[in-house]
């Protein structure tokens, strides 16, 4: 891996994977239409001769075909990550997460790549009945149109790895916490705080349990399986695996860290019910087992992870009011 493509590149996780491939000594292009990209994010990268930066979009095949020559591994990071709006609208999960799947894998097979890790989600296994949920947990009915469009973009990298011979590295993420973290409840509390710290609205009962993981051991258990390249000798060479830490929190849980953080005793307006929106799982927590054997494991603790967000959103307020 020496040549490196990063699709949404200056989003929250692809310029953080960046940085950490630029500072590997890596040759990066970073491929974003910024959407929800932040120019600010590439600062430090664009400073690198070894990073170029094209801007497109995943849906223009021959734009992502050319800006993908001479890679030999892809990232695939750029997707439509508003989950709980999709129902307003069906067409943009299917757009920006599946299609542009189908995309990256076409300009790929044109291109001559041949390895690629996607950031999938823990969203696919549903409301899951096995709790941590392992890698081969069998799919129930799929309850969001975001995970429905993941689960379709790993079957189109397994059929392409299977028929095309392609590595891939599935990775399946729980929320992931830290710095240019740009959506999600943390950001979503803390402005609530910031404009009237005396009382903070909570979609659902509060009870809803999640599991995060922080940007920098997400960065980590990537780099670190595609260094052991475990997909070359898996079945059909595609490797799957759940990225979260061994622990959840209730909700509640975030707000009292947040709130402890921030030192405001808010009055606590619960909207009811035991989820927040449609699709929205109440129950989270993956099996993590098969990356720890590996011998990756976690820095930082959720709750040391909802901290680190909160300090970097109050020292880049911008972001607050950004798209």
């Amino acid at each position: 891996m020496e040549n490196v493509f990063v699709t949404g590149a200056a989003g929250f996780i692809g310029s953080n994977l960046v940085d950490r491939l630029l500072g590997d000594g890596k040759t990066v292009v970073g491929f974003d239409n910024f959407s929800t990209g932040q120019d600010e994010f590439l600062e430090g990268a664009l400073k690198n001769q070894k990073f170029k930066l094209v801007r497109g979009d995943c849906l223009d095949l021959p734009a992502l075909t050319k800006a993908m020559v001479g890679c030999d591994f892809i990232f695939h990071l750029a997707a439509n990550a508003d989950v709980r709006f999709g129902l307003d609208h069906p067409g943009k999960d299917f757009q920006q997460n599946a299609l542009a799947s189908f995309n990256v894998l076409e300009a790929m097979r044109v291109s001559g790549a041949k390895r690629i890790a996607f950031s999938s989600t823990g969203s696919v296994y549903g409301e899951a009945e096995v709790i941590p949920t392992p890698e081969n947990c069998p799919f129930p009915i799929q309850t969001s149109l975001y995970a429905a469009s993941k689960l379709a973009a790993e079957g189109f990298i397994h059929a392409y790895c299977e028929g095309y011979k392609f590595e891939g590295y599935i990775f399946r993420f729980v929320s992931i916490l830290g710095e240019r973290y740009t959506h999600g409840h943390v950001l979503d509390f803390y402005k609530q705080l910031r404009e009237h710290p005396e009382k903070l609205k909570i979609l659902g009962d509060g009870t809803q349990r999640k599991s995060y993981l922080y940007i920098g051991d997400c960065i980590e258990a990537m780099l670190h399986v595609i260094a052991r390249g475990t997909a070359k000798t898996a079945k059909h060479q595609v490797e799957f695996y759940n990225l979260g830490t061994d622990e959840f929190v209730q909700v509640n849980d975030s707000i009292q860290f947040i709130s402890k953080a921030l030192g405001v005793k808010p009055k606590l307006e619960y909207a009811g019910g035991n989820r927040g929106w449609v699709g929205d799982n109440p129950f989270i927590f993956l099996d993590t087992k098969k990356i720890r054997a590996t011998g990756w494991k976690t820095t930082l603790t959720i709750e040391q992870g909802i901290v680190r967000t909160l300090k970097w959103l109050r020292e880049n307020q911008w972001v607050l009011y950004r798209r």
